[in-house]
């Protein structure tokens, strides 16, 4: 299994980054938060799950190894595979997650697409005993730069998570204003949610 990758980061695109390893770049599943910390050029260290199918090998990339651990743990559930693990922690904050399942907030936790309410009971109900408590560690998100502009990665990220790409965009512009110069790709992402939550 590979654990981790450490290497320059050659590429970044809307849900993937590619890490020069030993000469060889290998992609990296991310969320957007995660991405909003790399920088093309720049050393990056990730932790990494790797989820193995018959057709492919997919390595998914984390901000820290907290993430990833609640990453392989969210996959013990009925109904949870790696696609939904991620859109988890890309809508919560491995905190506010384990909150959610600690405290069986179902509500919380449907505001995740393709989680509804059956699916959030049965997730509290096989995970409650096993989340743990919060860890207080969650790293502060990232401001995105010029470089990655901030409605192609939020609406990308929407577009990711299940929804189609006209909700996806009437989403994005009704959150502009609040986005200012420093974009906060994970705040704008959940703000987004709440509003497709509304709508």
């Amino acid at each position: 299994m590979i654990a981790s990758v450490r290497g320059k980061v050659a590429a970044v695109s809307l849900s993937t980054a590619i890490v020069e390893v030993g000469g060889i770049g290998i992609e990296l599943l991310c969320t957007p938060n995660t991405l909003a910390t790399l920088r093309t050029g720049d050393e990056a260290h990730l932790p990494t799950s790797l989820v193995v199918r018959e057709d492919s090998l997919t390595l998914f990339g984390f901000t820290d190894t907290d993430e990833r651990t609640l990453f392989e743990l969210l996959q013990t559930a009925s109904g949870v595979g790696p696609k939904l693990a991620q859109a988890m922690l890309a809508v919560l904050s491995p905190d506010g997650i384990r909150l959610a399942i600690a405290g069986e907030d179902a509500k919380t936790l449907t505001k995740v697409p393709g989680i509804g309410q059956k699916g959030a009971q049965r997730i509290i109900l096989e995970l409650k005993d096993r989340i743990g408590a919060p860890t207080g560690t969650a790293s502060a998100p990232v401001p995105a730069t010029a470089a990655a502009p901030w409605r192609d990665q939020v609406t990308e990220a929407l577009v990711g998570l299940g929804y189609n790409a006209r909700d996806a965009d009437k989403a994005v512009t009704a959150i502009e204003p609040e986005a200012g110069d420093q974009a906060n790709i994970s705040l704008l992402l959940r703000a987004a949610l709440r509003t497709l939550s509304k709508a």
